[in-house]
C-alpha cells in the first residue's frame, strides 16, 4: 500500500501541480541549456567576431554573475515575491540573452553574459527555493529531483542546437532560439503561480552579500592578468586572487552570519577535506569549456559532433553518481579515494592524446580513443560526488545544517569561476592567441590539461577527512 505521506509522481504531474513543476523546471532548464549552447557555439563566435584571447571570460564572467544572482534570490523573493521576482528574473536573462545575439564584438558579447549569468542564477535560485513554497511537503523530494534533473536534459539538448546553428553558419540564431523557451516560461509563470505562493518562507535570510561580492573580485583579478604574457602579472593576479579569498575566510570565521560553517577553512577536519575535494574536483571538470575549440581546430570536428563530445565529461559525472550512490561507507571511502586518481589521469591522458593531430589523419577509429578519457574526467567526479555532499550534511556542526548545502553551490561556482579564469591565464600563456591557429591550439591543450590534471591529483591527497566523515 502506498504511503499517504509520500507523494507519488502522478500527484506531482498531475493537474495545476504538473504546470507549476513544468514552470520551475523550466527556470533551471533555460539557465542549464543555455550553458550548453554557448560551450558548443564558442569557437564559431569567436572566429566571427574575434576576441580569442577573452574565450574563457565568456565563461568566468557568466559563472561570477550566476554567484552573485544565486545570492540575491532570498533578497528578491522577499522583496518582490514569487511571480514578481521570476517575471523580473526572466527579462533581465532575455535582455542579456538578446545583447549575445546582436554582440558585434566580444566586449558586447561580454556584457550580454554577464546579464545573462546574472539573470540564470537568479533563476536557480527561485526555482530551488520555490519548490519549498508552491507544493505541499511530501511532494518536495520529488520535485527537487524533477528540477535537478533539468541538466541532464541540458546536456543532451544544449549541445544539439548550439551545433546545429554553429555548424550551418548561423550562431545568433542558437541565442534568438532561446527567447521562445523563456517566453513559455514567463507564461507558465504569470498563469500558475498566484498570491497566495508569496509566502516568502526567506524574507528573514540574510546573505553575507560583502564576501561573495569579494570572491567574484578574487576570480576577476586572476581573469584580468591572464590577458597579459608577462608571467610577472600572471603570478600577480593569482597572489591577489588567493590573498583576498583568505581574507574572505578570515572574515568569514569571525562573522555573525557565515558563508562556510565552522570547520571549512581547515583541511584537517571533515568538512575542510570535503569542500577542498569539491573545489579541486570541480575545477578539473572546468577544462571543458575549450573541448570544442581544441576538437574544431585540432581534428577538424564539426560544431555539432564537438559539442557532444565535450558533454562526455557530463555524462560520465552522471555515470560515476549512479554508481556511486547508495554504497556501504567501506565502498563509498574506496570510491573517494579512487575518483580523483582516475580524473587526474583522464586529463593527463587528454594532454597527451588530445594535441596529436595525427589521431584524426591516421584512420577514422583512433580518434575515437579521445571518447575515454572525456567519460573518465567526468566518471571519477561522479565516483565520490553523492557521497561527498551527503557526508557534508553529516559533518555540519548542529544549527548550521543549513548553512553547510547553501556552501555546495557557492564553493561549486566559485571553482568553476576561478578555474575558467585560471584555464584563460595558462592557454594564453601557452600560445592560444599566439601563435594561434593549430599550433596554438595543440600548445595550448597540452598545457591546460597538463596543468589542470594537478587539482583532482591534489585532491586524491587530501580525503582522508571525508572518509572520516563516514
Amino acid at each position: 500500500m502506498q504511503n499517504t505521506h509520500t507523494g507519488s509522481w502522478s500527484d506531482l504531474l498531475r493537474g495545476r501541480n504538473g504546470l507549476r513543476s513544468l514552470a520551475l523546471a523550466g527556470g533551471v532548464a533555460v539557465h542549464a541549456v543555455n550553458v550548453y549552447i554557448v560551450t558548443t557555439i564558442l569557437p564559431s563566435v569567436v572566429n566571427d567576431i574575434g576576441g580569442l584571447e577573452y574565450y574563457a571570460w565568456n565563461t568566468t564572467l557568466f559563472v561570477v554573475a550566476s554567484i552573485l544572482g544565486s545570492a540575491l534570490s532570498p533578497k528578491a523573493l522577499d522583496r518582490f515575491g514569487l511571480k514578481q521576482a521570476f517575471l523580473l528574473t526572466i527579462a533581465v536573462f532575455v535582455a542579456g540573452t538578446m545583447a549575445c545575439a546582436l554582440a558585434p564584438s566580444m566586449p558586447w558579447l561580454l556584457v550580454g553574459r554577464t546579464a545573462q549569468g546574472f539573470g540564470g542564477g537568479l533563476l536557480l535560485g527561485l526555482s530551488y527555493s520555490a519548490v519549498r513554497i508552491v507544493f505541499e511537503e511530501r511532494l518536495w523530494s520529488r520535485a527537487m529531483v524533477l528540477v535537478s534533473s533539468m541538466w541532464g536534459v541540458a546536456t543532451l539538448s544544449g549541445p544539439a542546437i548550439g551545433g546545429i546553428f554553429a555548424q550551418t553558419g548561423h550562431w545568433r540564431l542558437a541565442f534568438w532560439s532561446v527567447l521562445p523557451i523563456a517566453a513559455l516560461l514567463a507564461l507558465l509563470v504569470q498563469t500558475q503561480l498566484n498570491k497566495q505562493d508569496d509566502t516568502r518562507p526567506d524574507a528573514r535570510v540574510k546573505a553575507p552579500l560583502g564576501r561573495i561580492s569579494m570572491l567574484a573580485v578574487s576570480v576577476l583579478m586572476v581573469s584580468v592578468a591572464s590577458l597579459s604574457s608577462n608571467w610577472a602579472w600572471n603570478v600577480a593576479g593569482i597572489a591577489a586572487g588567493l590573498a583576498i579569498t583568505v581574507m574572505i575566510a578570515k572574515a568569514d570565521n569571525r562573522a555573525g552570519i557565515r558563508l562556510f560553517p565552522t570547520g571549512s577553512y581547515s583541511a584537517h577536519t571533515a568538512l575542510g577535506s570535503l569542500y577542498a575535494c569539491i573545489c579541486l574536483l570541480s575545477i578539473g571538470v572546468t577544462t571543458e569549456i575549450y573541448i570544442p575549440y581544441f576538437l574544431q581546430a585540432i581534428h577538424g570536428k564539426s560544431p555539432l559532433i564537438a559539442g557532444y563530445w565535450t558533454a562526455l565529461m557530463s555524462a560520465g559525472w552522471t555515470m560515476g553518481s549512479f554508481i556511486s550512490s547508495s554504497r556501504s561507507p567501506a565502498t563509498a571511502n574506496r570510491l573517494i579515494q579512487a575518483g580523483p586518481v582516475v580524473s587526474s589521469v583522464s586529463l593527463a591522458l587528454l594532454a597527451a592524446l588530445l594535441p596529436l593531430s595525427g589521431l584524426s589523419q591516421g584512420g577514422a577509429h583512433q580518434v575515437n580513443w579521445l571518447i575515454v578519457p572525456l567519460l573518465g574526467v567526468g566518471l571519477g567526479v561522479g565516483f565520490c560526488w553523492p557521497n561527498l555532499l551527503t557526508r557534508v550534511f553529516r559533518s555540519a556542526p548542529k544549527g548550521q545544517e543549513n548553512i553547510a548545502s547553501a556552501a555546495i553551490t557557492t564553493l561549486q561556482l566559485y571553482a568553476m569561476a576561478m578555474g575558467a579564469a585560471l584555464a584563460g591565464m595558462v592557454t594564453n600563456a601557452a600560445g592560444f592567441t599566439e601563435p594561434g591557429g593549430v599550433q596554438g591550439a595543440q600548445q595550448a591543450a597540452a598545457a591546460l590539461f597538463v596543468v589542470f590534471a594537478c587539482a583532482p591529483g591534489l585532491a586524491a591527497f587530501m580525503t582522508g577527512g571525508a572518509r572520516r566523515a563516514a
